[in-house]
C-alpha cells in the first residue's frame, strides 16, 4: 500500500506566500492547507490529522510565537517551523524557546523549506534503532525512563511533553553515555549539514530540554556541559 502523503498546514497571513508555498509543497508531493490567521487553526487541528505545522511569525491576531507557545503548553509534538522577518535573531530564538522545531527567514529559497520540513518529518518519525544503543529501545536515567520504541520519556508513569526535536536531541545523548559530543555533531544529527557550527539552536534546544529533565537546570545532572567540545550526557549522577 503507497504511503498517503505528508500534511501540512500553513498559517500566514501573506495570501501571495501562502498561495506559492501551496503550490510549491503540492508539487513536492505534500497535501497542503492553509489559513491567513489562528482563529480557526484550533478547529482545524481537531477536525483532521497534519504532520506539521509552518508559522508566521508576524500575524494580526494571535501571532506564531503565541500559537507556537500554547500548543507546546497543550502537550502537542506536531513539529513547528516558524518564518520569520530577514535579520530578526532574537525573533528566531524566542521562536525556538517557545517550541518552534526549526525556523526560516524571509525571503527564503522554497527548495530550503522542503529540506527543513523534510528534516523536522524524519526526526518525527524516528523511533527505534541508533547505532550507539547495543540493542536496547528502553534506558533509565535517575527517575526517566526514554523508551525509543514508544518514543516517549516518563517520570513516575508520567509522560515527559517534548517537541521531536527534544526528544531526537536526548536520543542521541542518551545513545553515547559519558562520549563529550561536539556541537557540530549533534547539529548534524539533528538538522542536517546545512547549518552552521555556531548556530544558536542547539543551545536553546538544549536549554529547553534541560528544563524538562533537570532538577536545576543551571547546575544539569544529566545533560552537561563541556566546555570547547559541547555537551554530554551523563546517566548516574555518580560517575
Amino acid at each position: 500500500m503507497k504511503d498517503r502523503p505528508q500534511r501540512i498546514l500553513i498559517v500566514d497571513d501573506d495570501l501571495e506566500l501562502r498561495d506559492m508555498l501551496r503550490r510549491y509543497l503540492t508539487e513536492h508531493g505534500f497535501e497542503v492547507q492553509a489559513l491567513a490567521s489562528a482563529n480557526k487553526l484550533d478547529e482545524r487541528l481537531r477536525r483532521e490529522p497534519f504532520d506539521a505545522l509552518v508559522l508566521d511569525l508576524m500575524m494580526p491576531g494571535e501571532d506564531g510565537l503565541s500559537i507556537c507557545r500554547r500548543l507546546r503548553s497543550e502537550g502537542s509534538t506536531i513539529p513547528i517551523l516558524m518564518l520569520t522577518a530577514r535579520g530578526a535573531a532574537i525573533d528566531r530564538i524566542i521562536g525556538l524557546e517557545m517550541g518552534a522545531d526549526d525556523y526560516l527567514a524571509k525571503p527564503f529559497d522554497p527548495r530550503e523549506l522542503i529540506a527543513r520540513l523534510n528534516s523536522a518529518l524524519r526526526r518525527q518519525s524516528m523511533g527505534a534503532g541508533d547505532g550507539h544503543w547495543a540493542g536496547s529501545n528502553v534506558i533509565r536515567f535517575g527517575p526517566y525512563v526514554l523508551n525509543l520504541t514508544r518514543m516517549e520519556v516518563l517520570r513516575d508513569d508520567e509522560v515527559v511533553q517534548l517537541s521531536s526535536t527534544e526528544f531526537q536531541l536526548l536520543r542521541v545523548l542518551a545513545g553515547n553515555p559519558g562520549r563529550p559530543l561536539s556541537r557540530e555533531h549533534l547539529l548534524d544529527r539533528l538538522r542536517g549539514r546545512e547549518y552552521e557550527a555556531l548556530d544558536r539552536s542547539l543551545d536553546v534546544q538544549v536549554m529547553r530540554l534541560r528544563r524538562k529533565i533537570e532538577e536545576d537546570p543551571s547546575n544539569p545532572r544529566f545533560i552537561r556541559t563541556v566546555w570547547g567540545v559541547g555537551y554530554m550526557f551523563v546517566a548516574d549522577a555518580s560517575e
